[in-house]
């Protein structure tokens, strides 16, 4: 499938698509026991990348009538025919990972035979390895996968591999086991898992000691994350330089250079400033600046009357206040934050540029559970230079629910081209930058701030 360019004209509203957007999708089918789940794992171990996540189709059984339930724990329930899996939320599901969204994985209990209320919260994954039975049976999914693998082993070989799961694994007793292999798991396997082996790109026997074919799989796979994430990188430098031809939007909102704000500065930037000067000075800046962003907050009017018995027409915050650092840089201006708003929640999203590509990656991410219900969320980062960085989180926020209009980017200094190509990107965000540094400004706050 054509990637999705993350680029669109600026004539209208520019568009950015994260690395994860279109992500490559392999899934792999076979028998009960054949040895997929090993061939999943060899080759997340062999891409050996932190953004490949295996989605086994078990997650997504039906549930279970109260009749379907009983015959289920009487080991009378087929659960390898199609009609046992919930295909139209396992392709919807497909279908927001492809777009880079963020997806809810079911819970499902093999104990109780039951999908728990509970859900699991996959997103920006780079690679998807679908394991499953299955996993070629819906053409619907197999027009979303990049790589369709089918897993052989001899059906003597996946019963003893099955029955030592089970068991294991599963709290299932043999004779049930056995009862299941004759009854549903054997004729199953030749109506609906076989003929999946003849549209599959690679046929894999003996499982995970076929390296070959493995290594086949892993080499294609590495190519595609090449290309998309050459891509990435292109066209991230020609929004930069479409960018470049506009003014600063007026929602940039850069401090003026007061004395004292200049002096601030100056403190900051002299090399022989102390340490326990910078952190203290720093703390005094980043105040400001998050006091400035609480000017994007929306209020709602309120009348108090004074001790003095008067009538004082007052405002009160619409809602909610939180706070995403942009780590490690985002937690110097954290200190500043609470000082500011004490009580206000906060958030963790570490994103590092690959020193090979420049191209920024998501690492780590945990928000606030109910961030899209917050009047204003603020985005921290001591310092910008390309907006990479900031472009990806920004679109993180956004596809957690956040609305474009209620993000503040607050940051110490900032490149004027990464300013531009972040607001041309998202026109409604609000930018609150302390000084416009030369383009291409090397990171140095956050090792002075944190001494190392």
């Amino acid at each position: 499938m054509e990637s999705i360019s993350p680029f669109y004209s600026l004539t209208t509203e520019a568009k950015y698509a994260p690395p994860w957007q279109d992500l490559s999708i392999i899934g792999i089918a076979g028998s009960s026991g054949s040895g997929k789940t090993s061939v999943a794992m060899e080759i997340v171990k062999s891409l050996n990348l932190p953004w490949v996540v295996i989605l086994v189709m078990d997650s997504f059984y039906k549930t279970l009538s109260p009749e379907e339930h009983r015959k289920a724990h009487a080991n009378e329930y087929d659960f390898d025919c199609p009609d046992s899996i919930d295909f139209d939320l396992l392709v919807h599901t497909l279908q927001d990972l492809k777009k880079g969204k963020k997806a809810h994985i079911p819970v499902y209990s093999f104990a109780e035979h039951q999908r728990q209320p509970q859900t699991t919260t996959l997103y920006s994954p780079r690679v998807l390895i679908l394991e499953g039975i299955l996993a070629l049976h819906d053409p619907r999914i197999v027009d979303l996968l990049d790589v369709k693998i089918f897993v052989e082993a001899d059906m003597d070989v996946c019963l003893g591999r099955r029955i030592l799961r089970d068991v294991r694994e599963r709290g299932r007793d043999i004779d049930g086991i056995i009862k299941q292999w004759f009854d549903f798991v054997k004729p199953s396997y030749t109506r609906y898992v076989e003929p999946q082996r003849g549209i599959s790109d690679i046929i894999i026997p003996r499982g995970i000691e076929n390296k070959t074919a493995i290594d086949m799989v892993v080499k294609h796979v590495q190519r595609k994350l090449q290309e998309k994430s050459e891509q990435h990188t292109e066209e991230l430098r020609r929004l930069g330089l479409l960018a470049a031809k506009v003014e600063l939007p007026p929602n940039v909102h850069v401090l003026p250079s007061t004395p004292q704000f200049l002096g601030m500065n100056s403190i900051l930037q002299d090399p022989a400033t102390e340490n326990v000067d910078f952190v203290f000075y720093f703390d005094r800046l980043a105040a400001i600046l998050v006091e400035k962003a609480l000017d994007m907050m929306p209020y709602v009017p309120k009348t108090i009357e004074t001790p003095q018995g008067n009538k004082y027409a007052g405002l009160n915050p619409e809602g909610t206040v939180s706070a995403v650092a942009i780590l490690r840089g985002g937690s110097c201006l954290e200190t500043a934050l609470k000082r500011t708003i004490p009580d206000c929640i906060t958030g963790r999203v570490l994103i590092q540029t690959d020193e090979n590509s420049s191209e920024p990656e998501l690492h780590y991410l945990k928000v606030p559970s109910d961030i899209e219900d917050h009047s204003m969320v603020m985005l921290l980062d001591p310092q910008m230079s390309s907006g990479g960085a900031a472009l990806m989180a920004v679109r993180v926020l956004i596809d957690h629910g956040v609305q474009e209009q209620r993000i503040v980017f607050v940051t110490c200094a900032a490149g004027e081209t990464g300013l531009k190509r972040l607001t041309a990107v998202f026109p409604r965000i609000h930018v609150i930058v302390g000084r416009i540094e030369a383009d291409g400004e090397p990171r140095w706050m956050e090792k002075r701030y944190f001494g190392c």
